[in-house]
């Protein structure tokens, strides 16, 4: 094993031994092409080579390696379409680079592969529904390419069954979820933590442990996680262009820990089913049109520290609980018909009908009042007569003067 990580070497990088396992050179300022020398290490495994300065092409032999990071680079070209079957690769994070095309399809040959990172490239291609027939793939992340069309199926759920983490964010995927889009992801709905591991990605032996990286926006926060444990499950669709209903189908991943669905044109009510997602500590629904009120089952999700469903159309008060009410007035902005707290527009409740009681009594008070004018009524005409007389009298005593 060779590790000269988080050092400030420059230049290009040095050929590494012919019998090297793993070669890792990350955070450094290493610049020029990939040494093609890489790909006559027979035994190499794992090759980390992120947050340098390389330029030029990916290499073509990244089928023999278990763990590929070039992630942070200024890399071109397109991925290699050359992923043979029976491949070995598990983690392929390439990452905030300038890589175009599509994604190669020969990765559906990496049964293996449990770990894809493309975010930051200039990818242009559909949603990858042919990744489905991965048994073992765990996170995809294509966030901020240029992806585009529907992300369902005309028929069925999309189908991962191990799938714990997919963010799509910052594309222009549109269309809608289709009803059951969320039936089979069994992973999602198990709070398992992998096979003895901590964190994903992991590559232990006796001397070296290597682990994944990724972009999580989280509590309304995006940041690098350099240790993802393995329960976290996490779905982003943010910033594109989803239309239609929030599936029902949502509330089968109990095990769902942060979902941002905000920036959309998603319509309809927030599902009664997010009771179920029991898990949740991260909702963002912000800057869609959903509308309706915003379900008092939410306040029974008892690991919700954020939720922000502002700009939007919701109406009715703010369901009472600590974790919604303690949220900042900025969460629920934007909503026109939203009362309660945190807000400052007090929710005034209907008026009931009257009871039998106190119509009875409104009568009684008429009556009561009737009478009295009644009395007036009677005084008043007699007093009228008199006074209009004794005028007369007098205008006749001061006119016969």
């Amino acid at each position: 094993m060779l590790d000269i990580s988080l050092n400030s070497l420059t230049g290009p990088l040095p050929v590494p031994p012919l019998l090297i396992i793993l070669f890792s050179a990350w955070n450094n300022s290493f610049t020029g092409d990939i040494p093609l020398s890489i790909c006559n290490r027979s035994s190499l495994d794992v090759l980390d080579l992120s947050y340098n300065n390389f330029i030029g092409f990916i290499p073509q032999c990244l089928s023999k390696l278990s763990t590929v990071n070039l992630r942070k680079n200024n890399l071109q070209g397109t991925l290699p379409d050359t992923f043979y079957s029976n491949s070995l690769l598990q983690t392929l994070d390439v990452g905030y680079n300038q890589i175009n095309g599509k994604l190669p399809r020969s990765l559906v040959n990496c049964s293996f592969l449990k770990f894809l990172n493309v975010e930051h490239n200039e990818i242009s291609d559909v949603f990858p529904f042919w990744l489905k027939v991965l048994p073992d793939l765990e996170v995809v992340t294509l966030r901020s390419n240029m992806f585009y069309g529907p992300v369902s199926l005309p028929q069925g759920p999309l189908g991962f069954p191990k799938l714990r983490i997919l963010d799509i964010s910052d594309n222009s995927f549109n269309g809608s979820l289709s009803p059951e889009y969320f039936v089979n992801w069994s992973a999602s709905s198990n709070k398992i933590y992998g096979d003895g591991q901590m964190y994903m990605g992991d590559y232990m032996n006796a001397l070296y442990q290597y682990v994944n990286t990724l972009d999580l926006r989280y509590k309304g926060l995006s940041m690098e996680h350099k240790k993802v444990l393995t329960f976290y499950v996490a779905i982003d669709f943010s910033g594109n262009r989803l239309g239609g209903q929030i599936p029902d189908s949502i509330g089968l991943l109990t095990a769902l820990i942060a979902l941002n669905l905000s920036h959309n044109s998603f319509t309809g009510q927030i599902p009664v089913s997010f009771a179920n997602v029991t898990e949740l500590e991260s909702l963002d629904l912000s800057r869609n049109k959903l509308s309706g009120k915003i379900p008092q089952e939410l306040k029974t999700l008892s690991f919700l520290a954020y939720i922000n469903v502002s700009h939007n159309q919701f109406t009715g008060e703010i369901p009472k609980g600590t974790q919604i009410s303690g949220q900042p007035i900025s969460s629920f902005e934007g909503n026109a018909g939203l009362c309660g707290l945190p807000l400052q527009n007090i929710c005034f409740a209907p008026s009931a009908p009257p009871t039998q009681q106190e119509k009875h009594e409104d009568e009684t008070e008429e009556e009561e009042l009737y009478l009295s004018w009644k009395a007036v009524g009677i005084g008043y005409g007699p007093g009228l007569l008199f006074g209009l007389a004794i005028g007369h009298a007098i205008a006749r005593t001061g006119s016969s003067r």
